[in-house]
Protein backbone atom coordinates (compact mmCIF):
# COMPACT_ATOMS: atom_id res chain seq x y z
CA UNK A 1 0.00 0.00 0.00
CA UNK A 2 1.18 3.50 -0.76
CA UNK A 3 0.80 6.51 1.54
CA UNK A 4 1.86 10.14 1.67
CA UNK A 5 4.75 10.68 4.06
CA UNK A 6 6.76 13.87 4.40
CA UNK A 7 5.14 15.27 1.25
CA UNK A 8 6.03 12.27 -0.92
CA UNK A 9 4.15 9.20 -2.09
CA UNK A 10 5.94 6.18 -0.62
CA UNK A 11 5.39 2.50 0.06
CA UNK A 12 4.11 1.72 3.55
CA UNK A 13 5.88 -1.05 5.48
CA UNK A 14 3.72 -0.82 8.64
CA UNK A 15 0.79 -3.13 9.40
CA UNK A 16 -2.01 -2.61 11.89
CA UNK A 17 -2.56 -5.73 14.00
CA UNK A 18 -6.04 -6.23 15.43
CA UNK A 19 -6.37 -7.06 19.12
CA UNK A 20 -7.23 -10.71 18.50
CA UNK A 21 -4.59 -11.35 15.83
CA UNK A 22 -1.24 -13.08 16.30
CA UNK A 23 1.78 -10.75 16.16
CA UNK A 24 3.59 -10.90 12.81
CA UNK A 25 7.23 -10.08 12.12
CA UNK A 26 7.97 -6.53 11.01
CA UNK A 27 6.80 -3.05 11.84
CA UNK A 28 3.34 -3.03 13.42
CA UNK A 29 0.82 -0.73 15.02
CA UNK A 30 -1.57 -1.85 17.73
CA UNK A 31 -4.52 -0.38 19.59
CA UNK A 32 -4.01 1.29 22.96
CA UNK A 33 -5.96 -1.58 24.56
CA UNK A 34 -3.55 -4.13 23.13
CA UNK A 35 -0.57 -1.99 24.08
CA UNK A 36 -1.72 -1.90 27.71
CA UNK A 37 -2.49 -5.62 27.74
CA UNK A 38 0.59 -6.92 25.87
CA UNK A 39 3.24 -4.26 26.53
CA UNK A 40 5.95 -6.67 27.82
CA UNK A 41 5.48 -9.00 24.83
CA UNK A 42 5.40 -6.13 22.34
CA UNK A 43 8.62 -4.65 23.69
CA UNK A 44 10.48 -7.98 23.29
CA UNK A 45 9.53 -8.65 19.66
CA UNK A 46 11.63 -7.70 16.65
CA UNK A 47 10.47 -4.78 14.55
CA UNK A 48 9.25 -1.30 15.32
CA UNK A 49 6.08 -0.68 17.29
CA UNK A 50 3.46 1.96 16.65
CA UNK A 51 0.20 2.89 18.31
CA UNK A 52 -3.25 3.56 16.84
CA UNK A 53 -5.23 6.09 18.86
CA UNK A 54 -8.97 6.53 18.42
CA UNK A 55 -10.35 10.06 18.63
CA UNK A 56 -12.11 9.20 21.91
CA UNK A 57 -8.82 8.45 23.69
CA UNK A 58 -6.76 10.97 25.66
CA UNK A 59 -3.16 11.28 24.49
CA UNK A 60 -2.20 12.16 28.06
CA UNK A 61 -2.86 8.52 28.96
CA UNK A 62 -0.04 7.28 26.72
CA UNK A 63 2.36 10.22 27.08
CA UNK A 64 4.91 8.37 29.22
CA UNK A 65 5.10 5.54 26.66
CA UNK A 66 5.74 7.79 23.64
CA UNK A 67 9.49 6.97 23.51
CA UNK A 68 8.59 3.38 22.58
CA UNK A 69 6.73 4.40 19.41
CA UNK A 70 8.11 5.26 15.99
CA UNK A 71 4.60 5.82 14.59
CA UNK A 72 1.34 7.10 16.03
CA UNK A 73 -1.76 6.58 13.90
CA UNK A 74 -4.64 8.94 14.57
CA UNK A 75 -7.79 7.03 13.69
CA UNK A 76 -10.59 9.20 12.33
CA UNK A 77 -13.85 7.37 13.01
CA UNK A 78 -15.76 9.98 10.97
CA UNK A 79 -14.57 12.99 9.02
CA UNK A 80 -16.75 15.24 11.20
CA UNK A 81 -14.88 14.31 14.38
CA UNK A 82 -12.13 16.90 14.86
CA UNK A 83 -10.63 15.53 18.07
CA UNK A 84 -7.75 13.93 16.14
CA UNK A 85 -6.64 17.43 15.12
CA UNK A 86 -6.26 18.26 18.81
CA UNK A 87 -4.50 14.97 19.50
CA UNK A 88 -1.95 15.71 16.77
CA UNK A 89 -1.29 19.18 18.07
CA UNK A 90 -0.86 17.94 21.65
CA UNK A 91 1.47 15.13 20.59
CA UNK A 92 3.75 17.55 18.72
CA UNK A 93 3.63 20.64 20.93
CA UNK A 94 3.04 19.48 24.51
CA UNK A 95 4.52 15.97 24.41
CA UNK A 96 7.24 16.63 21.78
CA UNK A 97 6.56 13.46 19.81
CA UNK A 98 9.00 13.53 16.90
CA UNK A 99 8.13 10.27 15.15
CA UNK A 100 5.74 9.72 12.30
CA UNK A 101 2.23 11.00 12.96
CA UNK A 102 -0.22 9.44 10.51
CA UNK A 103 -3.90 10.12 9.76
CA UNK A 104 -5.88 6.92 9.09
CA UNK A 105 -9.57 6.19 8.78
CA UNK A 106 -12.31 8.52 7.61
CA UNK A 107 -10.67 11.87 6.99
CA UNK A 108 -11.26 13.88 3.84
CA UNK A 109 -8.63 14.81 1.28
CA UNK A 110 -9.68 18.44 1.83
CA UNK A 111 -8.50 18.19 5.46
CA UNK A 112 -4.92 17.21 4.65
CA UNK A 113 -3.48 20.74 4.58
CA UNK A 114 -5.03 21.50 7.98
CA UNK A 115 -3.89 18.18 9.44
CA UNK A 116 -0.34 18.94 8.33
CA UNK A 117 -0.53 22.24 10.25
CA UNK A 118 -1.27 20.29 13.45
CA UNK A 119 1.79 18.08 12.98
CA UNK A 120 0.51 15.14 10.93
CA UNK A 121 3.23 14.19 8.44
CA UNK A 122 1.73 11.03 6.91
CA UNK A 123 -1.63 10.13 5.40
CA UNK A 124 -3.06 6.69 4.64
CA UNK A 125 -5.98 7.11 2.27
CA UNK A 126 -8.52 4.36 1.68
CA UNK A 127 -8.42 5.04 -2.06
CA UNK A 128 -4.85 5.17 -3.37
CA UNK A 129 -6.10 6.74 -6.61
CA UNK A 130 -6.57 9.94 -4.59
CA UNK A 131 -2.90 10.16 -3.54
CA UNK A 132 -1.85 12.71 -6.22
CA UNK A 133 -4.82 14.96 -5.37
CA UNK A 134 -4.14 14.59 -1.64
CA UNK A 135 -0.48 15.45 -2.14
CA UNK A 136 -1.45 18.57 -4.08
CA UNK A 137 -3.71 19.61 -1.18
CA UNK A 138 -0.63 19.99 1.02
CA UNK A 139 0.21 23.02 -1.11
CA UNK A 140 -3.27 24.58 -1.14
CA UNK A 141 -2.20 27.75 0.64
CA UNK A 142 1.02 29.73 0.36
CA UNK A 143 0.50 31.75 3.55
CA UNK A 144 -0.70 30.64 6.98
CA UNK A 145 -1.79 33.13 9.62
CA UNK A 146 -1.24 30.92 12.66
CA UNK A 147 1.85 29.03 13.69
CA UNK A 148 1.84 25.30 13.05
CA UNK A 149 2.27 22.71 15.78
CA UNK A 150 5.71 21.91 14.40
CA UNK A 151 6.88 25.54 14.38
Amino acid sequence: MRIIKDKQIVEDNWHFVADDTELPVGDITVSTARWRRDKPVLLKREGNIGLRIDSTEAVEDIAEDLPYFRLIELNFSTFTDGRSFTQASLLRSRFKFSGELRAVGNFMVDQIFYLSRTGVNAFALKNSDQLPVALANLYDFSVAYQASATG
